[in-house]
């Protein structure tokens, strides 16, 4: 049930969402020179999959979680974008595609590795990553592994249908902080 929300959802969000989408891209393009940003996270039973966002940092940025990242590395239109939530957006494709959910643990990288020990052992890795989850709208991010993959785990053995929209209003409606920078 939860997928025919995802795909209907994604779709209405892209066609919808398309004149921002192309406005952002262009920005981004004038930005980095390269606005869309592609990476290898960790999906679902711990296949890869490439995640596709806007870009925030500059180019030739080193593939780290983003709490090791440098602040000094992103850029003012990528604050905007993050601050916004409004880089995620691209990844409605992920979530048409079914390589991710709207609403599921964020997919990580394949060198975090206690944060996707953490997640093997709790099971997390049974459902598909999504853009936002209840980590997210409480403000809990990968610097916490433990604390994360036990908050994920909680999620998935309690989403409901209307939990589901709740993390989706929240998260539209600015719950959360996103991922922390140094």
């Amino acid at each position: 049930m939860i997928r025919i929300f995802d795909f209907i959802l994604a779709l209405l969000g892209l066609l919808v969402g398309s004149p921002v989408l192309l406005v952002f891209t262009v920005i981004g393009l004038l930005d980095t020179g390269s606005p869309i940003f592609r990476q290898v996270r960790v999906g679902r039973y711990q296949k890869p999959f490439t995640l596709v966002k806007f870009r925030t940092m500059s180019m030739g940025t080193v593939s780290v979680a983003t709490h090791l990242a440098s602040s000094a590395s992103i850029t003012p239109f990528g604050r905007f974008l993050r601050k916004s939530k409004l880089d995620e957006l691209p990844q409605l494709w992920n979530v048409l595609k079914g390589d991710m959910s709207l609403v599921g643990p964020r997919p990580g990288l394949f060198n975090q590795e206690e944060l996707t020990e953490e997640r093997a052992r709790r099971g997390v890795f049974e459902v598909r990553p999504g853009i936002t989850g209840l980590a997210q709208v409480n403000a809990i991010d990968m610097s916490t592994p433990a604390l994360l993959a036990e908050t994920d785990q909680m999620m998935i053995q309690s989403l409901t249908l209307l939990s589901y929209f709740k993390y989706i209003f929240m998260t539209i409606t600015g719950k959360g902080a996103g991922d922390r920078v140094r």
